[in-house]
Formats: structure tokens, sequence, C-alpha cells
């Protein structure tokens, strides 16, 4: 089954008092009809790196599990509790490429819905431009299985398996 459900669908028992009576309160939140707790949906945040050789080519990595197993994907991924986005995207490139960022700067925030589990989590993906101390080193690991480096004008958005990834390489070229 391949359903894709928001939490205001999904999520029926209050986390605070375990009632069933935890239903949608506003469009971004659930109130619990027993003891009146409020549990507010948000955002999630995520990281991607723009990481260029010196081609100018862009680094793609290949997703290793789904969502979007096999397609293209720009590496980064979920920020941990109690990290900045900087740290998170420093922790996520050392794990998933086994490459040191020495630099990064902002490029801006992009939306996007990822299904895990049936289940949607919309995200919203803080996207730095990278450079790293060299590609020696460079070997996949974690959720990647494979890598190209890639002009982002070349690449057909059929290629890539998220929406936010798409709208960054359109963004990017």
């Amino acid at each position: 089954m391949n359903c894709e459900h928001s939490p205001l669908e999904v999520f029926r028992y209050c986390p605070k008092c375990g009632s069933p009576g935890f239903t949608p309160d506003t469009e971004k939140s659930l109130k619990c009809e027993s003891c009146g707790f409020r549990y507010f949906i948000n955002m999630s945040a995520s990281v991607a790196a723009i990481i260029r050789n010196k081609k100018n080519e862009v680094l793609f990595t290949l997703r290793k599990h789904n969502p979007a197993a096999g397609m293209l994907d720009l590496p980064g991924g979920f920020v941990d509790l109690g990290e900045t986005a900087e740290e998170a995207l420093v922790r996520e490139i050392k794990e998933e490429l086994n490459l040191n960022i020495n630099k990064l700067d902002y490029v801006g925030t992009f939306t996007n819905k990822y299904i895990y589990g049936e289940f949607e989590y919309q995200t919203l993906d803080l996207v730095f431009n990278c450079i790293v101390d060299s590609f020696s080193e460079l070997q996949v690991a974690d959720d990647v299985s494979g890598y190209v480096f890639r002009d982002p004008a070349s690449v057909d958005t059929s290629e890539i398996g998220l929406d936010s990834i798409k709208k960054i390489v359109d963004y990017i070229h």
C-alpha cells in the first residue's frame, strides 16, 4: 500500500495523556479533547550541499534507499536535534562521502514533501555552496549508493528523486 499521510491524518492518541480524543484543531495543529494538550505540525529541517569540481560540475549522489532509491540527489540529510544547519551539513558530507568541508556559503531554502514509511514529512531544505579539502578520499557510505559529477544544466529533472532537489538544480543552472 503506497499511501501518503500527513500527521493530521495519522496521529490519533494524545502523546501526553494517551487519550484517543486527539483531533485536528487547525490546519497545522492537533488538540486533545481530554487534557487540552496541543501539538503543532512544523517543518523538519534538512540540508543539501552544492559541491563543484574544477570543471564546475556538481557532485550528485545516488540514493540508496527509498524514497527515490537509485535516483540523483544532492548530498545532505536531516538536521539532528541540537545541531545547527552548518554542523549537520559537515556531519552528513563526512558520513555519506568521507569529505571534509572547509568552506560553506548559504544559498537559500526550498520546501519538500518527503515520504517515508507511508508518512509525509514536510521539510525545509537549507542549501549551501560548499568547498571541500579534496576529492581524493571520496567514498560512498551511509544512505548513498554512488556518485557522479554532472553539469546541472545537463540533468533532466526526471533523473532526480525529490521535488526540492529538482527546484535546487533548476535554480543553480
